[in-house]
C-alpha cells in the first residue's frame, strides 16, 4: 500500500491519499479525539500524540497537528496508522454510524434561494475545496446572509476568511442577486 501526502492551504492540516475509498458518499468531520467514537481510524489517529482533528473525503483523509508539533515527526507515524487500519480490514465508520451529507435543510419561503446556494455550493465550491483536504457546507440562509461551515483543512486555515469573502461571497452574489453576504459558523 503506498500512501500519498499532499499539503493544504492550512499549514497545520496534511492531507493523506491513500489509494483506497475511505467514505462511500458524505464525509466526517472530528474536530476532537472526543469526537471520534464513530470512527475506528480517526480512533487510530487521535492515538498519534499532537494530533488534534481528522476529516475524512470520498477518497483522503486530513488531519491537523497541534502549533506545537513538527509534521516531520508526525508524519510517519500517521502514515503508520493509516496504513495499519486499511490492511487490518477494519471499517473506516462503525456501523450506522453517521456521515454528513453536507447541508443543513432549510426550509421556508427562501427554500428555492437556498436551493440555488447548495447547487452552487455542490458544482463549483465543494469539489475545488475537497482538492485542499475540505469541505464548506451550507448551515443556514437569513436576510441575505448565508452561513457556511468549514471543516478539515478549511477549518482554521489562514486563508479561510479570503476564499469566503473573495471567492465564495463574490460567486453567490453574482448568480444570486438575493445573497448579499457569507459568514463562517462553527458547529
Amino acid at each position: 500500500m503506498f500512501i500519498q501526502t499532499e499539503s493544504t492551504p492550512n499549514p497545520a492540516t496534511l492531507k493523506f491519499l491513500p489509494g483506497l475509498t475511505v467514505l462511500e458518499m458524505g464525509t466526517a468531520d472530528f474536530p476532537s479525539a472526543d469526537a471520534a467514537g464513530a470512527s475506528p481510524l480517526a480512533q487510530r489517529l487521535f492515538g498519534v500524540q499532537g494530533v488534534t482533528g481528522v476529516f475524512f473525503g470520498t477518497d483522503f483523509v486530513t488531519v491537523t497537528k497541534a502549533d506545537a508539533e513538527d509534521w516531520d515527526h508526525l508524519k510517519p507515524a500517521l502514515l503508520g496508522a493509516i496504513m495499519e487500519h486499511f490492511q487490518s480490514g477494519a471499517p473506516v465508520m462503525a456501523d450506522g454510524a453517521e456521515r454528513s451529507s453536507g447541508h443543513a435543510d432549510h426550509d421556508g419561503e427562501d427554500a428555492e434561494v437556498v436551493g440555488q446556494i447548495k447547487e452552487l455550493l455542490d458544482s463549483r465550491v465543494r469539489p475545488a475545496v475537497a482538492q485542499d483536504g475540505g469541505d464548506i457546507t451550507f448551515h443556514g440562509f437569513d436576510r441575505g446572509v448565508v452561513y457556511l461551515h468549514m471543516q478539515g483543512a478549511c477549518a482554521g486555515c489562514p486563508s479561510s476568511t479570503l476564499t469566503l469573502k473573495m471567492g465564495i461571497e463574490n460567486l453567490l452574489r453574482h448568480y444570486i442577486p438575493e445573497v448579499t453576504e457569507v459568514r463562517p459558523v462553527a458547529v
